[in-house]
């Protein structure tokens, strides 16, 4: 008889009643589950850093305003599990939901976005699951970032596993949008006035003509040729 598969908690419920040495044995089930992840992430985080120093060091110039990470939570995992309709053993979650580890890399330009992507991405032990371009094709609310799973080994006691992490690569710009549309989405609950989509989507269109400008203006103080424009395989 085979033991069951380890199953996420079901922390949505409304009627959980459980010993307190259960809740520690789930707990620990979870984090045992995450802790994987945490490392990719770690991984990732390196590349990224190393590439950031190097250029600040060698080219005199950054391309990354900043780095920031996370692991989603189990209440955040619980939440997705429930959208996707998914089973809710580990095997299923880890097959179907890549975005567990995620990383943001938030760059000076557009072209820098890009070019990041592809240091990245052509490194030997880095392989692109899945790449999603909305900065050449933004979503219709106006959103752009440029979006990519890759899978990174992490070597563990019980040997080398793969895993999916989520990197996103966005402009200063960018980010302040996306950010502001969150806040605005969490205070209205997902249920946002027609009115206040309108003035985010123009807001998104400001941004976009903003990065233009500011990349334009970058080129033309360092004397750089206009590149031509830049899509991806999706």
């Amino acid at each position: 008889m085979h033991p069951a598969t380890p199953q996420l908690p079901d922390l949505a419920s409304d009627e959980v009643t459980v010993s307190l040495s259960q809740l520690r044995a789930a707990r620990d089930e979870v984090q045992r589950f995450l802790l994987p992840y945490q490392f990719g992430l770690k991984e990732i985080e390196t590349k990224v850093e190393i590439l950031r120093d190097e250029f600040l060091q060698l080219h005199d110039y950054n391309p990354i305003e900043h780095i920031s990470s996370r692991v989603k939570s189990a209440d955040s995992l619980v939440a997705k599990v429930g959208r996707k309709g998914i089973d809710g053993d580990f095997d299923s979650i880890r097959e179907h939901i890549t975005d567990i580890a995620g990383v943001r890399v938030t760059c000076s330009f557009v072209a820098d976005t890009y070019r990041l992507f592809d240091l990245l991405t052509q490194q030997d032990d880095i392989e692109v699951y899945s790449v999603k371009d909305y900065i050449a094709d933004p979503k219709p609310n106006g959103y752009k970032s440029l979006h990519a799973i890759v899978r990174v080994p992490v070597f563990l006691s019980t040997g080398r596993v793969d895993v999916p992490v989520e990197v996103q690569f966005r402009t200063i710009a960018m980010d302040f949008w996306a950010s502001l549309e969150h806040k605005i989405y969490y205070k209205f609950e997902r249920q946002v006035p027609e009115s206040l989509l309108a003035e985010l989507k123009d807001a998104a269109a400001s941004a976009a003509e903003l990065d233009e400008r500011m990349q334009r203006l970058h080129r033309q103080v360092h004397g750089i040729r206009p590149a031509p424009p830049r899509t991806l395989e999706v």
